[in-house]
């Protein structure tokens, strides 16, 4: 197995050293969730990315971050200190952090949802230990970003729950999921996301995972997957397809809506052409 910084010739990770990413000012990369945007609908993706519009989350997301906020935490306890009465102690302050670093929670969960909210995430974390032992294994890594740029220019990017390491060697990718598992029609769409962390770790490591794990919380169900070398390459030339079709887009401003059934749920509906609304002016593709 390749250490993780080593990467394969052609492929390069992204520089943290750069002087545009050290002000901020980052040049725009293909993650697994603007991916999913631009296929779903080019404008939503122009105003998350492009124009980078605030959204108000829902608070099944938010919950979502607190689950996942109190999950990284746990594995950076000691193994033995990993029990299920501690992890369930830690949502409460969890949530006091989250919400001190952002004020607007509050006003998302009133003082009247707050005990079932945190009753809710509290139940998401006791329904984890149903599906693994934490105190049995050391996770490689957790919260792990990982970064490269493909041979054609294409620059991927994307934030890793967990990798786990066995003893043999194998190598597995976990993802935490707070809803419930899709229906069998729905798998491909949800392994989109795995598939895309496995190209990237194959890319900046050399090897391919063996197995890719989702695990969904709210019904304690997995869904997993052995990828394979060929799978990997052809969603490759996927992504750098998405990619040049974006970059075209970036170059006129020319995102067009595509709508569907999720329109009744996204926060740009009212800007939206597809409902009489305007796109603010284009501000150009950021360099």
């Amino acid at each position: 197995m390749s250490e993780p910084g080593n990467s394969l010739p052609g492929v390069s990770p992204i520089d943290s050293s750069d002087p545009t990413i050290a002000r901020g000012r980052r040049s725009l990369a293909l993650s697994p969730s603007r991916a999913s945007d631009f296929r779903q609908c080019p404008l939503l993706y122009r105003f998350r990315a492009v124009d980078r519009i605030p959204e108000t989350p829902s608070v099944a997301q938010v919950r979502g971050t607190l689950v996942h906020s109190v999950l990284e935490e746990l594995y950076g306890l000691d193994a033995p200190e990993r029990e299920r009465a501690r992890a369930e102690a830690m949502v409460g302050p969890a949530w006091a952090a989250m919400a001190a670093a952002d004020p607007t929670l509050d006003a998302l969960v009133g003082d009247g949802e707050r005990a079932g909210f945190l009753s809710d995430a509290m139940a998401l974390v006791a329904n984890y230990y149903t599906m693994e032992d934490p105190t049995r294994f050391e996770p490689e890594s957790c919260e792990l970003r990982v970064e490269a740029v493909l041979p054609d220019g294409t620059k991927l990017r994307g934030f890793v729950d967990r990798i786990d390491i066995a003893p043999t060697g194998q190598m597995r990718v976990v993802d935490y999921k707070t809803g419930k598992s899709p229906h069998e029609r729905y798998q491909a769409q949800a392994l989109f996301q795995m598939k895309f962390y496995a190209l990237l770790i194959f890319r900046t490591r050399g090897v391919i995972p063996d197995q890719l794990k989702l695990m969904y919380l709210a019904d304690a169900q997995n869904l997993t997957l052995a990828p394979q070398e060929e799978e990997l390459l052809s969603f490759e030339r996927t992504l750098s397809a998405i990619w040049q079709t974006i970059l075209a887009a970036g170059v006129t401003g020319d995102f067009q809506p595509t709508p569907s059934k999720l329109c009744d749920w996204c926060d740009h509906k009212q800007r939206c052409p597809s409902f009489g609304g305007t796109p603010p002016p284009y501000p150009g593709w950021p360099e």
